[in-house]
């Protein structure tokens, strides 16, 4: 959309932003699995509709898209605005469709597994979700090396519609076959792990129990400073590839392999060794400080406009990023009381998706912003033409990322226990009168 269809930044930022914007969906959909069974099961029904559903939604996506970069090409307003307006609500409804399958998902792993297997699990799902983002790039990059350098749309969608046809087929396939046997007809809802207390607990008494500590707000506050340092970049990532180092469309997605390639290296040692040996807090500040110095390095390699610079620092960047991730969510787990999980990892979770969102329309705004305000070829003659506006974005960047582990420092486990644990206490005696 940014490279060969000349989409506004703003726009491609917009549209990926209301994927996480109907976030709050997922609560919904987790009520849904818990109260009305599909076929008699609570889980793997919404899982494999909410699948179909996306990819359905994915396939759709490829005509509009090449809709709305002919209105640009031709000067259509009144057809710009309709097709961008369908582009943000198509996005939104492919965010309900993960958050159909996503939460559900979730849900079945809590009912499958013991309070003493979870953290494995969590650890198992977060390794194969970054292995799944390595092997996705790779295979995609493959894939797509016959369009490399292609910017005439009329070659370019009748191949991106065959290609995203056969990856909904692979994707729909792979899910039906995991979810095959994996919840008996009448469900396996609560694993026997379901605790009465809350049950009890209604949508007032659980706003009590958010807001009775001001730790609540400075950790929601630090995440979603975390999130916005991590994924300010994410719209533009591949757009940096291709515009700064002149990358093809086949070697700049291989950017995301690398990056999930480091992530998951730094994920593994950090669970292993890094976050046992220095305790979560201190493995969580030094995962910030790393990102943001690897975010420093990702402003300076495109100051040299070096392929293999890039390569090396999305590595780098993606291991320090898995060490602050992992840190950061055994630190998350700290900061949940056992009686209200659902409600705290909810408000966690509920951060990082509007962060994320956020991320991805000031991605593209700044962008666009750079652009504007910024001439291209601005600065020393031996910099990239296109790299100031790119740089403008990175930059902020690694300033939002060092608000980030600055507010990292304000976080107090401690205080946060003894804050909601009385306020529980006395919730569920007003309850049980």
């Amino acid at each position: 959309m940014l490279t060969e269809l000349a989409f506004p930044g703003l726009l491609v930022g917009g549209a990926l932003a209301f994927e996480q914007l109907v976030a709050p969906s997922r609560v919904l959909f987790g009520q849904l699995s818990d109260a009305r069974p599909l076929q008699g099961r609570h889980r793997v029904p919404y899982v494999v509709t909410g699948s179909i559903l996306y990819c359905l939604i994915a396939v759709l996506s490829i005509p509009l898209i090449f809709f709305v970069g002919n209105a640009i090409a031709t000067d259509n307003s009144r057809a710009f605005w309709g097709g961008a307006t369908a582009l943000c609500g198509l996005f939104a409804l492919f965010g309900l469709a993960v958050g159909m399958a996503t939460t559900p998902y979730l849900a079945l792993v809590i009912d499958r597994t013991t309070e003493q297997e979870r953290p494995r699990a969590v650890g198992i799902i977060w390794c194969m979700l970054t292995v799944g983002i390595i092997v996705g790039a790779i295979c995609i990059s493959i894939t797509l090396r016959s369009v490399d350098g292609v910017t005439d749309p009329a070659v370019l969608q009748p191949a991106l519609q065959r290609f995203m046809l056969q990856l909904a087929v692979v994707v729909t396939t792979l899910t039906v076959v995991a979810c095959w046997g994996m919840e008996p007809r009448g469900g396996c809802r609560g694993g026997g792990n379901q605790n009465p207390e809350e049950e009890v607990m209604t949508l007032p008494r659980t706003w009590a129990l958010l807001t009775s500590s001001r730790q609540t707000f400075v950790f929601f506050g630090f995440l979603v400073l975390f999130a916005l340092g991590v994924f300010l970049q994410d719209p533009i990532l591949e757009s940096y590839g291709a515009e700064v180092f002149g990358l093809p469309i086949s070697r700049s997605t291989i950017l995301n392999a690398l990056w999930g390639a480091g992530t998951l290296l730094g994920l593994l040692l950090a669970g292993f060794l890094i976050t046992p040996r220095l305790g979560k807090m201190a493995s969580s500040r030094l995962g910030c400080q790393l990102t943001t110095l690897s975010l420093a390095l990702l402003f300076l390699a495109g100051c040299t406009g070096q392929v293999m610079v890039l390569q090396v620092v999305m590595v780098l960047f993606g291991f320090a990023a898995g060490i602050a991730t992992n840190a950061t969510l055994s630190l998350m787990l700290d900061l949940t009381l056992p009686e209200a999980a659902g409600t705290f990892v909810g408000a966690w979770a509920l951060a990082q998706a509007l962060s994320r969102a956020l991320g991805k329309l000031m991605g593209g705004g700044l962008l666009d912003l750079g652009h504007a305000f910024i001439p291209e070829g601005w600065g020393a003659s031996w910099l990239p033409p296109a790299f100031p506006a790119y740089g403008f974005v990175l930059f902020l960047e690694v300033l939002i990322m060092a608000a980030a582990t600055w507010s990292l420092g304000a976080v107090r486990v401690h205080q946060f226990r003894g804050d909601t644990a009385g306020t529980l206490s006395k919730v569920l005696a007003l309850e049980l009168d």
